[in-house]
């Protein structure tokens, strides 16, 4: 696990796309962070705890975006 320091404007799905390069990860990232879960736009210098990538990432893709296996 690692951590990200928030800036100012900052909102889940944007902190999702800088350290997974997916918004669909926030759930993730509110899993982590229950104390913050209830904050839409950060402040600055904010620290957020970031789990690691889950392995199979593509189950939280809506059954349309997934790949034919």
């Amino acid at each position: 696990m690692s951590t990200y320091i928030t800036q100012s404007g900052d909102t889940w799905d944007v902190i999702a796309y800088k350290v997974y390069k997916k918004e669909s990860l926030m759930t993730s990232l509110l899993a982590a962070n229950p104390d913050h879960a209830s904050t839409v736009v950060f402040s600055s210098n904010v620290k957020i705890e970031v789990p690691d990538m889950p392995v199979n990432s593509a189950s939280s893709l809506p059954p349309w975006k997934r790949g034919r296996s």
